[in-house]
């Protein structure tokens, strides 16, 4: 009881470190990238129990029960449906040996423990998921505004000003096809490469 107790007061009890990307390869999270489409893993955090993976597409969770369980369950959270918010790090008191990651994807908060002595790197990925969040929400918006403007085009038409059925449907094809390349391309950014690259100092 008093060692468990100990533990979780000098922040012990199961903190996390970053992994290196020479041993990504030796992750469990590796195994559960999509390689085949291009993602690449840009940022690791390991514990005893679990893994945050972060790549150019999602963050992958591998979840432990304990860490003396074999047992994993794997989240996979894709940042063009899963939205980072609230982001930041809780630096460690006096006689605390970690630091805490806290962000939040949609409304599910995280907290990361990791030891205080990768700091440094801490921030560079404090600044990737700032960053992401701020595309996600600047998304958002656009995908908002198209749909506005649909409700304004459509008030400009009326069914019986079209000539034919065949009008109609090519219009309304037209229009279909217009929107959903403005929602899934230019409105909704799916690999944040350029976002790691950036930030993320190897």
């Amino acid at each position: 009881m008093f060692k468990k107790f100990a533990a979780e007061a000098l922040g012990i009890s199961d903190i996390g470190v970053i992994i290196s990307p020479k041993d990504y390869d030796k992750v469990d999270s590796d195994d559960y990238l999509f390689h085949e489409d291009g993602e690449k893993i840009y940022f690791l955090i390991k514990s005893k129990k679990d893994e945050y993976c972060f790549t150019n597409l999602s963050l992958i969770h591998v979840d432990g029960d304990s860490a003396v369980s074999s047992k994993r369950r794997v989240k996979r959270y894709e940042y063009y449906a899963n939205h980072f918010s609230h982001v930041s790090i809780e630096t460690a008191g006096t006689i605390d040996l970690d630091i805490e990651l806290k962000f939040s994807i949609n409304d599910q908060p995280f907290s990361i423990d990791i030891n205080k002595n990768y700091i440094e790197a801490l921030k560079d990925i404090y600044k990737a998921l700032y960053t992401i969040g701020k595309y996600q929400q600047k998304d958002a918006q656009g995908r908002d505004n198209a749909l506005r403007c649909l409700d304004a085009v459509s008030s400009m038409y009326k069914l019986t000003s079209v000539e034919s059925d065949a009008a109609l449907i090519g219009r309304y094809t037209a229009l279909l096809d217009n929107l959903n390349t403005t929602m899934q391309q230019r409105f909704t950014k799916r690999d944040f490469s350029d976002v790691f690259e950036k930030y993320i100092r190897s």
